[in-house]
């Protein structure tokens, strides 16, 4: 990604030159390539307005090959462009711009720089919130894709606001891991940087020591690479420390240095921080004519500067509103030739389609007459069709209807014989019983334990629930729901009680009814006096009849019931 970074200082000779040849490059050259971009740095830093107006061809370049990468480091550029100058609204809104196409086209890495780009302009623009969110996001690209130098860059970015928000603990923690990344790639530019943000919260911390330390080892890198802006900003510094520690000729001396590889750079900003810290030096050596003197230049350094700011900012400006007014221009003229040619071509279309209008209506008529008779056609074989199979449906319901009531008749008759079984088998051993009962009265004493256990056992057998569970599973399926909504209205029934109703509703008989449940005919009423208080059945009203009434459907509570 080119970064661009504007220097407060004059146009360089040639320079209308290099910008007639850029603009006749991109102009030929295309498809514009990134290489384009890296060298309208140069221009920025020299002319912002006319490296705005070379970016502003590349975009439209861009834009009209739909080549969305390039576009996007276009806006990038721009944005950047306008954060140098002081426009950061501006700034942040192309910055968004390139974010968003950089999200469209999946474009991680680019994505993750703009973000580490926009924090930087929201950190300015005083969002710090907004700032923190975006080197995070950046953050948490770069960790996953265990990029070092990305890593670096979002540190240095994070540890930065820590270090304005006067928190020095969490602005050193995130420098150092900075300072980590950046030694893995080996980095030497952005070392450079690192340890002098590592100087600086050490010198707002007045440990000047560790200040100066961080501060000379950032110097030499400086020095390794040749950067001679680098060093001057440095060597100001390391005049700060010495006036801070009372050794005011040391730091006089370094000052004067930096002051004058300002004036041969043409650094007007290093040259204004030069002469105020030469300023306060004397001031401190009790020397305020010298300090005054200082100070003063300083000051008039600095309202060149901001003018001469102004001016490149008010030209970019203009240059900006010139541009769009063009393009608006432009697309206006676009736009009403699109119309013209819209106009033309619906006019042309319109005269033919008035020649084939008449035609088409009288073909139209006579295919919708045609259409309606075979739609009438159509409609009386599916009419006809539709009721065949209504036919052939209502046969199907009756014939299952017939199958249904055959096999509820079946499962009736199995009830029944299954029944009649168990009766016949409960008349069995009830006959058996009374038989053993008599031997068992005779004096034949030798005997009587024998039978004694064969009554227990036959007693045993009236007990057990296999004959009722089978009974259970047929009644169910003759009279579905029955037990499921008796024991919903009445929870309190028992198995014994669920018994009876089942035997009441087959219209078995009272003496049956005993003989199948085990018992005696007067413990049947005492069972069946019981069951009427806990369904509540009035006195008068038959138990049997109630249970009949009973359906699965609905059941209806009994008159005056007291449930």
């Amino acid at each position: 990604m080119c970064f661009v970074y504007v220097h407060k200082s004059c146009c360089a000779p040639g320079l209308c030159l290099k910008l007639v040849c850029l603009v006749a490059w991109i102009i030929f050259c295309i498809p514009v390539s990134a290489q384009v971009l890296t060298n309208t740095e140069q221009l920025s830093r020299e002319n912002p307005d006319s490296a705005y107006r070379v970016v502003k061809v590349m975009l439209d370049n861009s834009i009209n090959q739909n080549d969305k990468q390039t576009e996007g480091d276009c806006l990038q550029q721009i944005g950047l462009l306008l954060y140098h100058q002081g426009s950061y609204v501006q700034a942040i809104d192309y910055l968004l711009r390139a974010q968003k196409i950089f999200l469209n086209t999946s474009d991680a890495n680019r994505l993750a720089r703009n973000r580490n780009e926009l924090g930087t302009v929201y950190y300015y623009n005083e969002q710090v919130d907004r700032a923190m969110n975006q080197f995070n996001e950046a953050l948490a690209f770069y960790r996953q894709r265990n990029n070092a130098e990305g890593l670096a860059q979002t540190y240095a970015n994070i540890g930065h606001i820590y270090e304005k928000r006067q928190a020095p603990k969490q602005a050193y923690h995130y420098q150092k891991l900075a300072l980590a990344n950046s030694q893995a790639v080996k980095d030497v530019t952005s070392l450079t940087k690192i340890y002098e943000n590592l100087g600086s919260i050490f010198e707002d911390e007045a440990q000047y020591d560790s200040a100066h330390f961080y501060y000379q080892n950032a110097l030499a890198l400086a020095q390794q690479t040749h950067d001679e802006i680098g060093q001057i900003e440095i060597i100001n510094n390391l005049g700060d420390i010495f006036r801070k520690t009372g050794r005011y000729q040391q730091g006089l001396k370094l000052s004067r240095e930096a002051m004058q590889r300002s004036q041969q750079k043409g650094e007007l900003y290093q040259l204004s921080a030069a002469l105020r810290d030469i300023a306060k030096t004397y001031r401190l050596l009790n020397q305020p004519d010298s300090a005054y003197a200082y100070l003063e230049r300083s000051r008039d350094l600095v309202d060149a500067i901001y003018a001469a700011e102004n001016t490149r900012q008010i030209t970019l400006l203009q240059t900006l509103y010139d541009v769009e007014r063009k393009d608006s221009e432009i697309a206006q003229l676009n736009a009403q030739k699109q119309i013209d040619f819209t106009i033309i071509i619906a006019a042309s279309i319109v005269l033919v389609l008035s020649g084939v209008l008449g035609a088409v209506i009288i073909s139209r008529q006579r295919l919708k007459i045609r259409n309606e008779q075979a739609l009438n056609q159509q409609n009386q074989q599916i009419f006809q069709t539709q009721n065949e199979l209504m036919q052939v449906e209502l046969k199907n319901q009756q014939l299952e209807e017939e199958n249904l009531k055959g096999q509820l008749d079946l499962k009736g008759k199995e009830l029944t014989t299954h029944t009649l079984q168990i009766i016949q088998k409960n008349q069995v051993l009830e006959e058996l019983k009374g038989d053993l009962n008599a031997i068992l009265k005779d004096e034949k004493r030798d005997q009587k334990k024998q039978l004694r256990q064969l009554v227990e056992k036959i007693n045993l057998n009236f007990s057990q629930d296999k004959y009722w569970v089978d009974f259970r599973t047929i009644f169910d399926q003759v009279h579905p729901h029955f037990f499921t909504q008796l024991t919903q209205r009445f929870p309190d029934l028992t198995a014994t009680d669920l018994r009876l109703i089942a035997l009441l509703k087959m219209n078995i008989s009272s003496a049956d009814i005993a003989t199948l449940l085990g018992i005696s005919l007067d413990s049947l009423r005492v069972s069946r006096y019981r069951l009427r208080k806990k369904i509540g059945l009035a006195e008068g009203e038959s138990l049997s009849a109630y249970i009949q009434r009973f359906s699965s459907s609905a059941f209806p509570p009994p008159e005056n019931s007291l449930i």
